[in-house]
Order: C-alpha cells, then sequence, then structure tokens
C-alpha cells in the first residue's frame, strides 16, 4: 500500500547513479592535492581528540544522520509479517557475511596475493574489509529494492532491524573477528566509534525525524530531499581528504585496489545468491528476497570508512579497503539488481 507514494520518486538520484564516478574523480583529487599540498593536509591529521579526528568526525555525522532520518523503528513491528525472510536476512548479515568476509580477506590477502602487497598492511587491509562486512547497509538499500520493486514494507522493517542489532552487536563482532585474524583492536577506540558513529547519529536521527514528522509528511518529505545530497557531498569531501593521505602508497602500487576488489566482488555475489537462493527455498515472494538478498550483499560502508580511519588511521591499509568498498558499490548492486530483476520468472516458478 506504500508502493504508490514511493513510485514517482526516481530511483537513484545524480549522485547515486554515479557514485563510481565521483569516487574515481575523489581519488584522482586527492591524491594530486596531496601531493601538492602535503603540509595542509598533515595539520588536517593531527586536528585529533581522542584518536577521533575532528573534521572527519563531523564529515561522518552530516553522511550518516541524514541517511538515519529515512530509518522508521516502528518498523519493527513488521518484521512477524514475513519472519522467513526477516531470519534470512539476519542469517547471511549476521552470521555468513563477516565470516565469510574474514575467510576471504585470509584466502586473498595473506595468501594469494600476499606477494603483490605490502607487507606491513597485510593485517590493516584485512581489518578494514572486516569493517566492511560488519555493517550492514542502511540506506542504499533503499534504492536497491526500489529498482526490483521490493516490498518497501519488509524493507523497511529489516533495515530497523539490523540497525538495533548494529548497535549493540558491531564492537563486539569486530574485535571477535580482528581477534580470529590476530589483528590487536584497542577496545576504548573501538566503542567510542560506536558511540560516535551508531548510538549518537541514531538518537540524534530519531530526534530529528519525529520533529520532521511532526509537521506532516509533505514536509518530512520536502526535507529529506534537501538534506538528501549531505550525506553523498560528506562522503565525497571525506574521501578527498583519506586519498591526499594514501597518494604515496597508490602510486607505489597502483594494483592494490584491484586487489583488493577481488573478496568484496566474491563476497557480494555470493551473499546475495544465498540470501536469493535461502527465500525461494523457503517460499518467501520475489518481492521479499530481493530485498532480502541485497541488503545481504551491500554494506554501511559509510560506518566502516569511520571506523577504519578512528581505528587506525587516514594512511592506513583498513581505510583504504573500505573505500574500495564504495567504489564498487554501485556498479556490482546494479549487477545484483539485473540479476534479480532478470531471474523473476525462474524464481516464481514453483514445481
Amino acid at each position: 500500500m506504500n508502493q504508490p507514494c514511493l513510485a514517482p520518486r526516481p530511483a537513484m538520484n545524480l549522485f547515486e547513479r554515479y557514485l563510481t564516478l565521483w569516487v574515481g574523480l575523489c581519488i584522482v583529487a586527492g591524491i594530486l592535492l596531496g601531493q601538492a599540498l602535503p603540509q595542509f593536509f598533515q595539520a588536517v591529521g593531527r586536528l585529533e581528540v581522542a584518536r577521533v579526528n575532528l573534521p572527519v568526525g563531523l564529515l561522518i555525522w552530516v553522511m550518516i544522520i541524514p541517511m538515519l532520518v529515512k530509518v522508521d523503528f516502528s518498523a519493527l513491528g513488521e518484521v512477524r509479517q514475513h519472519v522467513r525472510g526477516i531470519g534470512v536476512t539476519l542469517l547471511v548479515n549476521w552470521l555468513v557475511k563477516p565470516f565469510s568476509m574474514a575467510f576471504l580477506g585470509w584466502l586473498f590477502i595473506r595468501q594469494l596475493f600476499a606477494p603483490l602487497l605490502p607487507a606491513e598492511q597485510i593485517d590493516s587491509y584485512i581489518a578494514g574489509l572486516i569493517l566492511l562486512a560488519a555493517a550492514p547497509c542502511t540506506a542504499m538499500v533503499f534504492v536497491w529494492s526500489r529498482l526490483t520493486n521490493g516490498d518497501p514494507l519488509f524493507t523497511l522493517s529489516q533495515v530497523a532491524v539490523n540497525d538495533s542489532i548494529m548497535v549493540l552487536a558491531f564492537a563486539p563482532l569486530v574485535a571477535f573477528l580482528l581477534g580470529l585474524s590476530a589483528i590487536t583492536v584497542p577496545w576504548a577506540t573501538l566503542i567510542t566509534s560506536v558511540v560516535l558513529y551508531i548510538v549518537i547519529p541514531v538518537l540524534l536521527a530519531q530526534a530529528w525525524r519525529r520533529s520532521l514528522l511532526a509537521r506532516g509528511p509533505a514536509a518530512f518529505d520536502a526535507a529529506m530531499a534537501r538534506i538528501g545530497p549531505w550525506s553523498m557531498a560528506a562522503l565525497l569531501a571525506t574521501l578527498v581528504l583519506l586519498f591526499s593521505f594514501q597518494g604515496e602508497a597508490i602510486l607505489a602500487q597502483p594494483l592494490v585496489i584491484a586487489l583488493l576488489a577481488v573478496p568484496i566482488l566474491i563476497q557480494v555475489l555470493f551473499n546475495a545468491a544465498l540470501a536469493y537462493g535461502l527465500n525461494r527455498a523457503l517460499g518467501e515472494k520475489h518481492s521479499i528476497a530481493c530485498p532480502s538478498a541485497l541488503i545481504g550483499a551491500s554494506n554501511f560502508f559509510e560506518l566502516a570508512v569511520a571506523a577504519a580511519i578512528s581505528l587506525f588511521g587516514f594512511a592506513s591499509g583498513a581505510a583504504l579497503a573500505t573505500v574500495v568498498g564504495v567504489l564498487i558499490e554501485v556498479p556490482v548492486m546494479l549487477l545484483v539488481v539485473r540479476i534479480a530483476n532478470g531471474s523473476k520468472d525462474w524464481y516464481e516458478r514453483r514445481s
């Protein structure tokens, strides 16, 4: 019943549709600016309090909060209508995706690609991949779901459930997986990142949401149209900063981005196929299976980038690995959308 109100809106805005292009331009701009103005960017990198970079912290809030305003936690009440679909979503997001990424990171980064990567960054690359996989998608999944005619109420309810779990589970899960990978993480920094980039933004976003809704649905929609571009603009500014510090490493080994993309690509396709197939086996509708598969494949890369910078720094391999996730997000997810739409007849065929 909510579908008509979603239909008139464009499925993807300009920034979303060409996100890969913008990220590519930010990589080039960041590297060039970092080489031209090294002292300026070093000064920006020193603006820290308790290992939190203040300019980046502000940009991350501008990036994350508008996305969280869209999340309606009252949708948790809709979970019981699609228990099987929600079950598949939770299984893939919390029990398969993080662990499969930890394995793929070990296999590709520590074993197969190790001779081609700087030895001192191996652990950091794996940490970035784990951070990326441990943060389920919050905002872009609404876009992907709309492109497959996914059930909007189910999409909203699974996002609400994932975000609720993420508040409590993100830090322990990341610490556990990094421990399995023999990577030491300072608990205080990790907890600080969770509070700064999950707890506080959720509280602020929900307070803002209530304030906007009190003015009526039209005012809420108008406000979301205005603040939506803030997230992408802040993301692009963060990427310029990050690549100003990563320039030397990328110029020295330009192949690193392609190598990091391999486990991410495999993980996306594997988890999307797993969620899609499990929903079909359990008898869920195609409009449920699509958003379930899409949220299993995509990541809350804004949170992953913020956590990587806080834990390991601007110039770390972890920060670079999370940004590779941003770089390939749109083309890979559009491929998943195309496969889901093209296989609808097969999905709905029952023996």
